[in-house]
């Protein structure tokens, strides 16, 4: 280790730093943050940190503990420190690591694991040797601290462990090792054995097969031992396996499941939640379902009892406070993703794929009581429905993976799972402990997507049940039974009869506005989330209600502290996407804008809770039109001066990268309400946009190159959404901005572009609409934008939204410069009758086929080898609007006078269904 030594003036000026970092108040922690990433520039400063924990005997443990925390978080720096000061730091830290301080040896062990993370243990080989060796030290300590560091590496890249040195896999070698271990007398070292062996089973690793069956026969030997923590570990593996490789598990299934279900039901909670975890992973996999259906009578009633609040978590919750007026502490607030307006459009199938991403991303309560995020990406993988908690810790627990899991069964067996709960479910929901009453309606409320067919018969007695329990005296319960409550909510808005109205639908709506104002937090929460659902499923249903609902969500905002207030904006924001220009009425507007209007002059322009206004506003605008003029002028000058300010700021920070980047939220938000503007009051906007300073379209521009693609998206749509509403004021602007519309079109973007990417889709169509037939000026672009958007129609792998506002926007260009699109028909024929057959009937699917049957009208051979997919596109229609019905009918006909039996052998070829189709409505 010599040959590398520390500047004494260097030395002191760390350590004095260190020693500074532990004394002061928050207020000069800024400084020395930043005084310590200064010295990151320093190439030899990991060695100044690795020598402070290594050899400065005369220093304190907690001082050279912190050193080697600095030298974790800034293990990176080895890659391209001096060859000298990276051999040095590795010497360091493995001589910290033998130190006799406790606190000094930690500090050394997650040192390792960083840089052996960051360099990859084949690049570092002297330190696994150094770890493996130690497993076998007499003193106990160094043995049990070398494990500690392994079980870590493995968890964190257990790929990186998987390597070849020198023709021999150090991990042939470990595996045995781990195996032998896991008979340690020691329960730690049997526990660190068991977790190495576990992460190695989800990345394939063949070293661990090998040895499968004895990794199986080590899991079921330890599977009964003392220690919770290796019975978790044990119960964690047997998940992983059911994952990787279930063939494994299944002829031991009996045994298996029985061990497991005994585990879900330890007393030791981490046990139990690993166990808890192996039936959520068994139900989601659909090809294990036949091995699962004959557990479900054992399965599903011990998940539901594992859904019942525990005594600690009851500590936790506070659960009984009549606590409406007590402040938010800010850690009780989580961050939230606003902002993201996206087209898209309807599909006729159901239970198909989202079009595109819908609405910005809306805050709710989710299952089992959480805040959730609730995104229709249509990129997203998964629904992830309950996995974020504002309850006692922030940690996924027993309780939800059991109502997860639970939920999961029921969209797998629906009406097998009913059967063997109701009984138990029952004892639940009528049982005289509220405890158990809780845990029933949670139940219920995860059973509601899957079981509802069987559920729905029970629905008139359980409905009115819920809404008598909103009257319980706990508020957990409470709580819960508006979740629920929310979770039936597609059914008590069936509006199929009065009585069913009289029932069920406005009971629940009267029922959830008592909770929105509830005086405890937790519940209004509660009811404001499932209120805000109800909103959405009962749509215009809601109009002649509107009186009463916006007095409680107004009243509300007295009521409210900070927490609540954001999910009230959402609320109000889309009960107005629900009941639409029913708001326009003077009535609803002297009710609800005087509250908006009043937080709006309350909120300071870098406030953040003005993100979840705007965002609210936004819809108002759209759904108020002309009745929110007398509010437009402060709301749209606010905008433009948030769109200019977060522009300058983004200027200064790209200048000076020293600078904190600043937050995009603001200038999403400003745009998308500035879109809502465009929307509800089009021409009327007229005077503002013209006079504005600086010029909106200049800055709208600048948003269009953002570097940050949810800038872009959002300043996408408004393009689009002005073209719509106030296209002369848009025009004189278009050649700056269309080529970077053009940019933006690509078929393979990156998953954090598709929304971009589906915006400026979608705007170029509507920009080409407003032109006009054949316009000069746009036909400059006509080529460019079609040589962009039908690669995007004929990529496999482009996401189905982005295929569908291509399709779009080629139809729409079609309609316009049918002379400049027809001769690329062939190319892409198939590919858009399929992108948009499914398209629920609207005026952007009606526009797009106007232009479609004008190019097959400019060029009918283009169509020829393509003609089944058309005929099938064209009887998918449901109500085609008269001129695109005349359009289909002329052409069917051509083709059939064109080549009589050319027609008719090619209709023979045709399936049945788009044959009598074809026949009935065309006479083809």
């Amino acid at each position: 280790m010599a040959s590398w030594s520390p500047q004494p003036a260097g030395l002191q000026e760390i350590l004095q730093t260190i020693h500074q970092s532990t004394e002061v108040h928050s207020a000069a922690q800024r400084a020395i943050t930043q005084k310590l990433n200064q010295f990151t520039r320093a190439p030899e400063y990991i060695a100044y940190l690795a020598y402070i924990l290594s050899s400065m005997d005369q220093e304190e443990d907690s001082i050279r503990s912190i050193a080697g925390y600095l030298l974790k978080n800034n293990a990176r720096l080895i890659l391209s420190a001096p060859p000298e000061v990276a051999q040095y730091v590795k010497a360091a830290v493995l001589q910290a690591f033998n130190h006799t301080s406790v606190m000094i040896r930690n500090a050394a062990s997650q040192d390792i694991v960083a840089f052996l993370g960051v360099l990859e243990p084949k690049n570092w080989p002297e330190c696994l040797q150094q770890l493996v060796n130690a497993l076998d030290d007499p003193d106990y300590d160094k043995e049990e601290a070398a494990f500690n560091a392994l079980e870590k590496a493995c968890e964190d890249y257990p790929r990186k462990m998987d390597f070849e040195l020198n023709g021999t896999r150090p991990l042939d070698y470990m595996i045995p090792k781990f195996l032998m271990l896991s008979e340690h007398p020691s329960a730690k070292m049997r526990s660190h054995a068991v977790a190495c062996l576990s992460y190695f089973v989800p990345v394939n690793c063949q070293s661990l097969f090998v040895h499968i069956d004895s990794f199986i026969a080590c899991l079921f030997k330890r599977a009964s031992d003392d220690d919770p923590s290796v019975r978790r570990h044990v119960c964690q593996a047997l998940v992983l396996l059911l994952a990787a490789r279930p063939e494994k598990l299944m002829p031991e299934m009996a045994n298996v499941a029985e061990y497991m279900l005994y585990s879900t039901k330890d007393k030791n909670e981490s046990v139990a939640l690993e166990a808890c975890e192996f039936w959520l992973t068994f139900a989601e996999d659909v090809e294990l379902a036949p091995y699962l259906r004959p557990l479900l009578g054992k399965v599903a009633p011990v998940l539901l009892d594992c859904m019942v609040y525990g005594e600690d978590d009851l500590l936790w919750l506070d659960s009984d406070a009549e606590d409406a007026a007590v402040p938010d502490k800010e850690t009780d607030i989580k961050p939230r993703h606003y902002g993201g307006k996206s087209h898209g459009l309807d599909h006729e199938a159901t239970n198909g794929e989202p079009a595109a991403e819908g609405d910005p991303s809306k805050t709710r309560l989710g299952a089992y009581g959480d805040e959730i995020i609730n995104s229709d990406d249509d990129y997203d993988d998964y629904d992830d429905d309950y996995f974020d908690d504002d309850d006692m810790s922030t940690e996924w627990n027993l309780r939800k993976c059991a109502a997860a899991a639970l939920d999961v069964l029921g969209v797998r067996f629906s009406g097998e799972l009913l059967n063997v709960l109701l009984n138990p479910l029952k004892d639940k929901l009528w049982s005289t402990e509220w405890l158990q009453r809780e845990s029933g309606i949670l139940a219920l409320g995860a059973m509601a997507e899957g079981c509802i067919d069987s559920i729905e018969p029970h629905l008139p007695t359980l409905i009115p049940y819920l809404i008598n329990t909103l009257n319980d005296p706990k508020p957990l319960v409470r709580s819960i039974t508006c979740w629920t409550l929310g979770r039936y909510a597609s059914w008590t808005t069936q509006a199929t009869t009065e009585e069913h109205k009289t029932l069920y639908f406005i009971p629940t709506m009267e029922g959830l506005l008592r909770m929105v104002l509830d005086n405890n937090k937790r519940v209004q929460e509660a009811g404001c989330s499932a209120f805000a659902t109800l909103e959405e499923d009962a749509g215009p249903e809601l109009a002649p209600y509107l009186d009463p609902v916006l007095r409680n969500l107004v009243f509300a905002f007295d009521k409210y502290q900070h927490k609540n207030m954001l999910i009230l904006y959402d609320a109000i924001g889309t009960l107005a996407d629900a009941v639409g220009r029913a708001l326009q009425n003077p009535d609803y507007v002297d009710i609800l804008m005087p509250p908006l209007t009043g937080r709006w002059a309350k909120l300071k322009d870098d406030d953040e809770d003005l993100i979840p206004l705007l965002e609210c506003l936004a819809s108002v605008t759209i759904a108020m039109g002309p009745a929110f003029v007398p509010y437009a002028g402060p709301v749209f000058e606010r905008c433009k001066n948030l769109i200019h300010n977060s522009l300058l700021q983004y200027q200064a920070y790209q200048q000076n990268p020293e600078l904190d980047e600043p937050d995009k939220s603001f200038l999403v938000v400003a745009l998308d309400l500035l879109s809502g503007l465009t929307q509800g009051l089009g021409m009327a906007l007229d005077t503002l946009i013209s006079s504005s300073q600086p010029h909106l379209m200049s800055l709208l521009t600048v948003c269009l190159k953002h570097p940050q693609a949810p800038v872009r998206q959002s300043a996408y749509a408004l393009v689009g959404d002005l073209a719509m509403g106030c296209f002369t004021l848009l025009r004189p602007h278009m050649p700056g901005m269309m080529q970077e519309l053009i940019m933006q079109l690509d078929p393979e973007p990156k998953v954090e572009f598709i929304s971009a990417s589906n915006n400026a889709a979608w705007s170029v169509g509507e920009v080409a609409l407003r032109y006009g037939r054949d316009d000069t000026e746009f036909q400059q672009w006509v080529n460019p934008l079609i040589s962009r958007l039908i690669p995007i129609l004929l990529h496999p792998k482009a996401p189905r939204s982005l295929h569908e506002n291509a399709a779009v926007s080629i139809g729409r260009i079609g309609l316009m410069h049918p002379g400049l699109v027809a001769p690329h028909l062939p190319e892409f024929a198939q590919a858009w009758c399929q992108a948009l057959y499914e398209i629920r009937d609207n005026e952007e699917k009606d526009s797009a086929f106007r232009g479609f049957c004008t190019l097959v009208q400019t060029n009918p051979t283009g169509i020829l080898k393509s003609l089944l997919w058309f005929c099938n596109s064209i009887v998918r229609w449901n109500q085609p609007s008269p001129e695109l019905n005349n359009m289909f009918q002329q052409l069917l006909q051509g083709f059939k006078a064109h080549d009589a039996a050319g027609w008719a052998a090619q209709v023979a070829s045709f399936p049945p269904a788009i044959q009598e189709r074809l026949a009935a409505r065309y006479g083809v």
